[in-house]
């Protein structure tokens, strides 16, 4: 099967690459046993960027090669070593691509060389946790995980860009007369349809250089599809002008040149959007006895519809040079009204899915589901392995109010909350009212708040409150004694040597200090 040589629309899959990880880590060195957090930052992983590169031509490599990926980061490292970023991966594309996501719509239009569009976002590396550390967690166990990166499909579509394009029906000559006035070498027989691939071709008139597209040939039915003129219409929106080509020495019945010209405009006005391009028109074959007498017939005629025509031929060389003179002309004065291109950064940013505000709650059928920018990228940076990690998690979706919102919709402790779009969202049962804050966590990778049964520290809280109103001969642990007898707690024999009043000796951390919480407390 042969390869194609010329492609003009083509589906690429692009991945950005993933940040790295950050890193939870702590100093060590000789003398200095408490160093602190040193764990560094991850790297933000590459970007895909298509960049408009005028020596290409063709999409004929994505062809071949449709799925392009960006580097991954690297991850952080103790004694505060950020992770390399990852590279962009930079793919040239030809002028005039049109840039179209996988429903169709348009995201660029990648004009003038230069030209940049960052189609995929690399993702954001990972805090490590000497960047997370503060005040109040001075050593944070636990590090942020990179974020991944963008990852779409897009469409290419190929618009030429050239100054003048040449349309006719097929065997008017077209290929050969973009061979006669420029270097082109397209391919030439003598049967339709020859011109499978748009032509290109640089013709110089005088001071002007200017670029002539050849089209393959258009039927009637054209802008419905028939023939190959439909596919290739595209590559003519952004010429200067147009040239028809009109072969006035046809041998078919029943073809002339002014029903030629009516019928390829007819196809052009279906098509849409080239009504202001001006018009030239070629009567080729000339060279052609018929051919000069047809031609001599309608000039006339075309003439007064108020078109500009030259009898050319592309064998001899007849009144191509009055031709190209008139090309140059208009294309100086388009050049002189369009707006010079200068090279362009796009950057192609998703709307936000909450519509702009921080998150939004939803009732759903499988239970409460939270979307929004902030939440959506914290529960990608979580490292739900680590209770720490968890723990601090909840304390930014609690400032946010996520909790506040739900409770205020109505949902219920032991509901399904879901954070995160249908795919890899993250489910939670909702607990509302837990004191969350990583900086009251105890050892390092330990959460408190998932111990919910703490009689030590609720009988410490009672002693506290029952000392307001001790009597001035009692000691703390007479004011535990009196609680624990009011409230029947049986614990183990105490030798205290004094008749129940004034103070108490006893060893801290022992079995006789009331804020000990021992046996006696599970009671």
């Amino acid at each position: 099967m042969a390869l194609p040589t010329f492609v003009d629309h083509v589906t690429l899959h692009v991945a950005a690459g993933r940040g790295g990880n950050g890193v939870a880590s702590v100093h060590r060195e000789k003398f200095k046993p408490l160093g602190g957090p040193d764990g560094g930052n991850g790297g933000p992983g590459g970007s895909v960027i298509l960049q408009v590169d005028t020596s290409v031509t063709t999409l004929v490599d994505y062809h071949h090669s449709p799925r392009r990926r960006a580097e991954h980061g690297g991850h952080g490292a103790g004694g505060h070593r950020n992770g390399a970023h990852g590279k962009d991966l930079v793919l040239p594309v030809p002028d005039g691509t049109l840039v179209k996501d996988a429903e169709g719509n348009v995201l660029a239009d990648l004009v003038g060389a230069g030209t940049t569009l960052v189609v995929a976002q690399g993702g954001r590396g990972g805090l490590g946790n000497a960047a997370l550390a503060s005040s109040k967690r001075k050593a944070p166990g636990f590090a942020l995980l990179g974020e991944p990166g963008d990852e779409l499909d897009v469409r290419l579509e190929l618009k030429v860009v050239a100054d003048i394009g040449l349309v006719g029906f097929p065997s008017a000559g077209k290929s050969s007369l973009i061979a006669a006035i420029s270097r082109a070498r397209p391919k030439i027989a003598d049967y339709p349809f020859t011109t499978l691939v748009p032509n290109l071709g640089v013709v110089t008139a005088g001071e002007t250089t200017f670029t002539v597209a050849d089209v393959p040939g258009l039927i009637e039915g054209a802008a419905e599809g028939r023939g190959l003129g439909h596919d290739f219409l595209r590559h003519i929106e952004r010429c200067a002008a147009l040239v028809h080509v009109v072969d006035s020495a046809s041998i078919e019945p029943g073809r002339n040149p002014i029903d030629d010209l009516d019928v390829i405009e007819g196809e052009l006005a279906r098509y849409g959007g080239l009504e202001d391009r001006p018009r030239l028109v070629a009567l080729n074959k000339v060279d052609v006895p018929d051919g000069r007498d047809i031609a001599d017939m309608v000039v006339d005629d075309l003439r007064e519809r108020g078109l500009r025509v030259f009898e050319v031929s592309a064998a001899s060389g007849a009144g191509l040079r009055e031709l190209t003179f008139a090309m140059a002309e208009i294309v100086t004065a388009a050049r002189a009204e369009r707006p010079a291109v200068e090279a362009q950064r796009i950057v192609l940013r998703p709307a936000a899915v909450d519509g702009g505000a921080d998150f939004e709650v939803v009732e759903t059928d499988e239970g409460w589901r939270v979307r929004g920018t902030k939440p959506e990228r914290w529960v990608r940076q979580t490292d739900f392995s680590n209770d720490e990690a968890v723990g601090f998690l909840a304390d930014r979706l609690n400032r946010l109010g996520v909790e506040e919102r739900l409770v205020a919709l109505g949902a219920q402790e032991g509901d399904t909350v879901i954070i995160g779009p249908e795919r890899n969202a993250v489910v939670f049962d909702f607990k509302p009212s837990i004191e969350a804050g990583a900086e009251m966590l105890g050892r390092r990778g330990e959460d408190q708040r998932f111990d919910e049964s703490r009689p030590a520290s609720q009988r410490r809280r009672e002693i506290d409150e029952a000392m307001e109103s001790k009597a001035e001969e009692e000691a703390r642990a007479d004011v535990a004694r009196r609680l624990d007898t009011a409230k029947g707690r049986k614990g183990r024999s105490r030798s205290t040597g004094s008749s129940g009043v004034g103070p108490m000796a006893y060893e801290i951390g022992g079995k006789d200090d009331p804020d000990w919480g021992g046996e006696q407390d599970d009671a």
